[in-house]
């Protein structure tokens, strides 16, 4: 997966655009992918419930780690080489939450929250580009219009990522693919 990405059409902007860009002030998010500027609609209440309710879960799995750090929607430089910038729903860091913008190197975990908004390119292209920039976790998070949730954990591996467990409400389970073992019940992160 992640060598066809070295052959990616760029498009003329740079992480350094993207980061000195101004922010949206309606709750859109911008990202940069292959450094074409791409704006996602503000979340919905659905969408923010799950991101920090997992954010609290991680933060609870992760109480013994004073080295790592659980925040939502930050910036994250990729790759500057790919001109892509993204903002994961939550990411953990291994330095302080300090300044606006995170290198990739600084993410031991990604989670995306997919909305139906998100197309199957984007969500290939997120997770391509954070295989790409060597994110050693990555957590996709689907809720569905009943209100299940599946999490689906991925680990890095050679040729990208590896899904290794697939959650699904209703039932605890633990998922290894992290920094630290994470213990919860999917259903927890849906309203």
């Amino acid at each position: 997966m992640t060598a066809a990405l070295l052959h990616h059409e760029m498009g003329p902007h740079t992480v350094d655009d993207w980061l000195t860009a101004e922010p949206p002030q309606d709750g859109t998010r911008l990202e940069l992918i292959w450094g074409y500027f791409h704006v996602s609609p503000a979340p919905a209440g659905q969408h923010q419930y799950a991101a920090d309710e997992l954010r609290a879960v991680l933060k609870a799995a992760l109480s013994r780690r004073t080295d790592l750090y659980v925040v939502t929607a930050v910036a994250v430089g990729i790759s500057t080489r790919a001109r892509t910038g993204l903002v994961p729903d939550v990411v953990v860091l291994n330095t302080r939450p300090v300044g606006t913008s995170f290198r990739a190197g600084d993410v031991e975990l990604a989670v995306e929250v997919w909305s139906p908004g998100n197309t199957a390119e984007e969500r290939a292209n997120k997770v391509a580009a954070y295989a790409l920039a060597g994110v050693p976790f990555f957590w996709a998070v689907e809720l569905n219009k009943v209100g299940g949730v599946t999490v689906t954990a991925h680990r890095l591996e050679k040729d990208g990522y590896v899904a290794e467990t697939t959650a699904v409400s209703g039932a605890e389970v633990t998922l290894r693919t992290a920094p630290e073992p994470v213990t919860f019940d999917p259903a927890d992160l849906s309203p």
